[in-house]
Formats: C-alpha cells, sequence, structure tokens
C-alpha cells in the first residue's frame, strides 16, 4: 500500500475533499532516525504529521534537554501547529527517535484550511488536548515523583510507544532526555536492576 493510500485510509475521518488538498499540496518525506527536523527559534514552514516512526519532541536549556512528548504514527505536533498558524518561532525541537515518515503540510495552507475544512480543527484540538495532558503529566513527574521512578516510567513509555523491549538507549541518552547526569542514571539503574524491576545488557535495558 503506498503513502497516499495508508494516509486515505487512516486519515478518512477528515473528509475525501480536505485528504485531496492534503495530498496535493503536501510534501510525503522519509527521514532516518536521530535527524533533527525542527530546531528551537526556526520559523514553522511545514507542519509534520507522522505516518509511520517516532519523533520526540524536547526543550534544551544551555547543554541539558528535557523530553516534553513522544508523537507517535497519525500525530501530529500541536506546537508547531501553533507557530505555523502565528507565524512564530518554534519554541520545541523535534527529533526523529527511529526512521521515520512524515505528510509535511504548508504552513500557509494551513490558515486557509482551517476555515475551509472545520475538522482540520478537531484534528489539532485532539491533539492539543493529548500533548497538554502529558505535558501536565511531565512536570507533575519533576516536581513530585523521585528519579528512580521518573526513570523507570520513562523506560516503560519507550517500550509502550516502539513495541521494543529491550529499550535501546545508553545512560547518557537517558540522562539527556530527562534532564539530568549520566552518573545518577548509572546509579539508579543498577539499584533498579537489584530491585528486579529491569535488566542491563551491554548495549539496551530490559524492563521486567
Amino acid at each position: 500500500m503506498s503513502d497516499t493510500d495508508i494516509i486515505r485510509q487512516r486519515m478518512s475521518f477528515l473528509g475525501k475533499d480536505l485528504i485531496d488538498e492534503l495530498i496535493q499540496n503536501s510534501t510525503i518525506k522519509s527521514i532516518p532516525a536521530n535527524t533533527e527536523i525542527l530546531h528551537e527559534g526556526q520559523f514553522v514552514n511545514y507542519v509534520p504529521i507522522l505516518i509511520e516512526g517516532l519523533l520526540k519532541v524536547y526543550t534544551r536549556q544551555e547543554d541539558k534537554e528535557l523530553l516534553l512528548y513522544y508523537i507517535q504514527p497519525f500525530e501530529s505536533c500541536v506546537m508547531s501547529f501553533i507557530a505555523g498558524l502565528n507565524q512564530e518561532k518554534s519554541k520545541v525541537f523535534a527529533l526523529t527517535a527511529e526512521d521515520s515518515t512524515l505528510v509535511l503540510l504548508p504552513s500557509d495552507k494551513i490558515s486557509l484550511w482551517i476555515h475551509e475544512y472545520p475538522k482540520l480543527n478537531l484534528l489539532y484540538y485532539q491533539q492539543f488536548d493529548l500533548r497538554y495532558s502529558e505535558m501536565i503529566g511531565t512536570i507533575n513527574q519533576l516536581l513530585f515523583d523521585k528519579l528512580d521512578k521518573r526513570i523507570l516510567d520513562f523506560l516503560k513509555e519507550r517500550v509502550e510507544v516502539t513495541g521494543k523491549n529491550p529499550v535501546k538507549m545508553s545512560h547518557r541518552e537517558i540522562a539527556n532526555e530527562l534532564g539530568t547526569a549520566r552518573e545518577v542514571v548509572s546509579r539508579i539503574v543498577k539499584k533498579l536492576e537489584r530491585e528486579g524491576k529491569l535488566k542491563q545488557y551491554a548495549e539496551s535495558i530490559e524492563i521486567v
């Protein structure tokens, strides 16, 4: 099945006319893993809808990063949508966590489509609700959860969104995503292993 056939099938709720517009005016692009597709401070010319793969959206302060949320297939980045619609600079970064295929919607068309096709608004209202809940969860973790729980929850979420266990990530990568130090992650991962909650391998960590 081609990418356009998948779009028509999985996004049929948007209606045939809008899907025809999306396919005619958008770009379908395959991007390898670990590619930054959106930089903080850049104007957003295209808003992505993920077709296949996994994206992560994060913020960066000096040399530290913090994961805000993942984007899974047939989801989009509401932060990009808002920045593109308002012709503002992005406040976040976005990176492909896996080899990914995206539909890139031109921002200048979106402002027209949301008036002509109200169902597009519904799509982004749903995305806003989802991302708002996820970001509230992230804030609550930062404020109230101990780091061992944050690391375990982070790894469980990674298993959930990728469907892969063990998780192929280094201690440094985990530390970067959670905004902490590698040494701290290494110490806590060893503690969680002693408690029987996970197992460490040479290049991966398995949730038990």
